[in-house]
Formats: C-alpha cells, structure tokens, sequence
C-alpha cells in the first residue's frame, strides 16, 4: 500500500471515530417504562382452552362482552381480568369434579379486548385497537400524530382504577427530546385497556 492511501486509510478512521458519538446520540432511543405485568384476559379475545388427553373439552372459544366463556360441564365461566395461568387454574379446580387431576393450557389466539380512546388535538381522533404491546407514542402515532395545534406539554391519560379515574400527565416534547436534563422525569409508558388520551 502506498504511502498516500496510508494516510487516506487512517484519515477515514479519525473521522469515523469523531462522528461515532454523534451519530449514537442522534439515534438514540425513547425510554420506554417496562411494567412486565402479565397479560390479563378481556372481553373479545379469543382463547385455546386444552385439557390434556380430552379432546371433548378442549376447544376455541370467544370471551363474551360480560367477560365469561362458555365450555362444556362448566357452562360459564369468569374469565375477564385473569391471567391465561390464573384462568386455566380456575378451570382445572372445576373440571375436578368430573375429570380426574385434569391438565390445562389456557392460549390467548386472537387479542381484542385492548382499545384506547384519543381525542382531541390529532389528525384521527377515535377507538384504536392494540394487538401487541403499545405506549403512548405508538397510539398517537396510530391517531395520525398530533396537530399543529396540539399542546404537546398537556397531554393527559384517563386511566380508571377501580371507582375512581387516574390522570397521568404525558409531556411529548421531554419524551421525544434527546436523553438529558430536558427529557427527565418523562417516560414513555404503555397504555392499557380503557385508557382515553386527551390531547388538548
């Protein structure tokens, strides 16, 4: 290699070098909190329901609007607001007093039953359905962003929690901001079935 490429070579990688940074914290990422709290079954969803060895009781069912699904023996049974673990519990301690030591899997198919509400300031306001996993910033994004009138630093959440509603402030600006002093105190947390996002 020549002495002239030498030099080009080692001039390329001073300047990948200095650029490294930059170009880190221009790409860096929305901190999202994580809740890690399982997945809690609601009205819509569809559910495997599979009892080991017993092909008649095991089968595909929806969860009706009041929260209950329908199997055979146990007629009705609660299923909204458990866990799939919680509910194939529940459904094994009934089956007991007509199956011996029954085993079973309670597998979420089809997810339904996560809709969030936003109004206000956004280019589609309306009921959104969530499949997977969401936060804030997905739903709006989802609603179309917001408008060019939106007050970005008074975004608020209506959660219910139990009798009462919840209002949990939502700055856009620190969340969307670079990591620093500007976007502290904010996170991008996930939204849950319910919420209703005003965007004033």
């Amino acid at each position: 290699m020549s002495v002239g490429s030498t030099r080009v070579m080692r001039l390329v990688m001073m300047l990948a070098i200095a650029l490294a940074p930059l170009c880190a914290s221009a790409q860096a990422p929305v901190v999202v909190a994580n809740t890690g709290e399982p997945y809690v079954i609601g009205p819509e969803d569809v559910l495997e329901i599979a009892v080991w060895g017993n092909t008649d009781l095991s089968r595909t069912v929806p969860v009706r609007p009041d929260g209950k699904i329908s199997l055979p023996l146990l007629h009705d049974v609660a299923a909204g607001g458990l866990t799939p673990m919680q509910l194939g519990s529940a459904i094994a301690g009934s089956l007991g007093k007509f199956v011996a030591e029954p085993v079973v899997s309670v597998i979420v198919r089809e997810v339904h039953s996560v809709k969030v509400t936003v109004i206000g300031e956004v280019k589609t306001p309306g009921r959104y359905e969530v499949r997977s996993r969401a936060t804030v910033l997905d739903v709006l994004a989802m609603a179309g962003g917001l408008s060019q009138f939106a007050a970005h630093g008074r975004i608020t959440i209506l959660r219910a929690d139990g009798d009462t509603v919840r209002q949990l402030p939502f700055d856009f600006d620190k969340v969307t901001t670079r990591p620093g002093p500007a976007s502290a105190g904010q996170l991008n947390f996930c939204v849950r079935p319910g919420d209703i996002i005003v965007v004033p």
